[in-house]
């Protein structure tokens, strides 16, 4: 007998570590995990505005359950660009965890 398939049953194709399963399994409840699962759904968090043009580089806690954000330029073009956005990229993390999360943002070229 088999099990029907559900999202439950779903196997990765690699292994993942605790935080990116938890976050996948929070998920399922609406709630915000990590900064993992921050990096995770940049893509979805950010909207395709921001996404094509911005990666996550890096997250570092910067204490008070506060992070500091540092974001990557597709190219050195849109640094500036990503530059005069900072307030809408901390709106859009903020919203997303439900609380004041970003300390600081980084742009890194």
């Amino acid at each position: 007998m088999s099990n029907p398939a559900n999202k439950f049953s779903v196997r990765a194709a690699r292994p993942q570590t605790i935080a990116g399963v938890m976050g996948g399994f929070m998920r399922m409840f609406g709630r915000r995990a990590s900064d993992t699962d921050l990096t995770n759904r940049w893509d979805e968090i950010m909207g395709a505005d921001i996404a094509t043009v911005a990666r996550l580089a890096g997250l570092r806690r910067a204490g008070d359950n506060q992070f500091n954000v540092a974001v990557r330029a597709a190219n050195p073009a849109f640094a500036l660009q990503l530059s005069y956005q900072t307030d809408e990229i901390r709106r859009r993390i903020n919203t997303y965890f439900g609380y004041d999360a970003v300390a600081k943002i980084t742009i890194r070229k």
